[in-house]
């Protein structure tokens, strides 16, 4: 009887003894992911710092490539050019819908211009600028320096003794962040453009008191947010792109997979850090002076 029962109780026994063992085994890979990603943080960290000072120090001693940066920021500029103005037609015009119906009926339909344009300057177009360069920009770069780096390309660099951060990181970084600003003053003009039609033709907004709010509202401090947001925007995007290409690993399926993640991480980190902004603005800045 004890035998049976010993051989009843083994199935269960055994049941356990696997969980014991599948935990060392799931804690083992947890700790195995948290490090990686602390360790691709930190190279990504150091990338972004090294090839800031390189890119100051060969502006400062003239040896920056200007020729590769201008022809990186006019590749972005073409790439995204298109999409900026398809993304700010749609969204002057559902910001003019919901702002003209919630104006009109608390009866302030002459603040439809201030509330609209202060959406569009300080949230709407450094975001749309991010999804912009984060999408098109940075699967650009994160393909172009995957590619180079399976077909060791920048293996073949430092072997010719030069530095592949010096040469490829820092004109694309410096690219980046004057475009990204570029984009959001166009997604600024577009979208208030087409706000205002909407407004006045579709709401019967005056057109004198649209814009009259919108100056009395809208200030330089505005603007200088978002030009300061959007160019942060496109440094991270640049970076992490670069990052990730220059880790590329296994052939053309590790290409895609580092525009991949280059494209979320990117998203991800410029959403982050526009939340962090917002924070420290609206606490140092009030809204009666922005």
């Amino acid at each position: 009887m004890e035998h049976v029962a010993g051989a009843r109780r083994h199935p269960d026994s055994a049941t356990e003894d696997g969980a014991t063992q599948a935990r060392p085994g799931q804690a083992t890979a947890v700790r195995d992911g948290i490090v990686s990603a602390a360790a691709t943080f930190g190279r990504t960290v150091r990338l972004g710092a090294r090839a800031t000072v390189l890119m100051v120090t060969d502006l400062a001693t003239g040896r920056f490539p200007f020729r590769e940066a201008l022809v990186q920021a006019w590749f972005f500029a073409s790439v995204s050019l298109l999409p900026a103005i398809l993304i700010s037609l749609p969204m002057g015009v559902v910001i003019a819908v919901q702002v003209g119906s919630l104006t009109e009926n608390v009866g302030a339909g002459s603040m439809a211009g201030a509330v609209g344009g202060m959406g569009v300057m300080q949230q709407i177009a450094p975001l749309a600028a991010a999804l912009l360069v984060g999408g098109a920009g940075a699967s650009a770069i994160a393909s172009d320096l995957g590619a180079r780096t399976i077909r060791e390309e920048i293996d073949a660099l430092r072997t010719m003794g030069i530095d592949p951060h010096r040469r490829l990181v820092a004109p694309r970084v410096l690219a980046m962040t004057v475009v990204a600003p570029m984009l959001a003053v166009l997604v600024i003009l577009m979208s208030i453009l087409a706000s205002f039609f909407v407004a006045s033709i579709g709401q019967g907004v005056a057109p004198g008191s649209y814009w009259l709010s919108f100056g009395s509202f809208a200030s330089v401090t505005d603007l200088a947010i978002c030009l300061g947001k959007s160019a942060i925007f496109g440094y991270l995007v640049a970076v992490i792109a670069s990052q990730r290409g220059l880790q590329a690993r296994g052939g053309p399926k590790g290409v895609a997979d580092c525009v991949n993640a280059a494209v979320v991480l990117g998203l991800l980190a410029c959403l982050l850090v526009n939340l962090i902004i917002t924070q420290i603005v609206l606490l140092f800045v009030p809204i009666g002076v922005l």
